[in-house]
């Protein structure tokens, strides 16, 4: 958009913003952006380093249940039925290609 501006123009545009929003506000504008600026990058930073710490701790877990067995399921005839219960026997899950 720039390449397609006048140096006449670009001027009135700059003459048009400090008759808006005055000498003294453009100052104070331009370090209120630099500093939510560099605040965004900080809390970017402390996310990337949140998410490295999250995942050899993600890993881990995966790791433990792979290694533990899993429980056997069991069919109840209705909730809170202990004496009815029964293991139930699962096909194994082999793919065939």
């Amino acid at each position: 958009m720039i390449g397609n501006l006048k140096p006449l123009e670009i001027v009135l545009i700059i003459v048009v913003i400090l008759l808006l929003f005055g000498a003294k506000k453009l100052p104070d504008m331009a370090r209120s952006l630099g500093k939510s600026a560099r605040i965004l990058k900080s809390e970017a930073k402390a996310m990337k380093k949140d998410d490295d710490k999250s995942a050899p701790v993600a890993e881990q877990t995966a790791d433990t249940t792979a290694q533990q067995p899993a429980a056997p399921r069991t069919i109840q005839a209705f909730p809170g039925d202990v004496a009815g219960a029964r293991p139930v026997n699962e096909p194994n899950r082999t793919t065939q290609s």
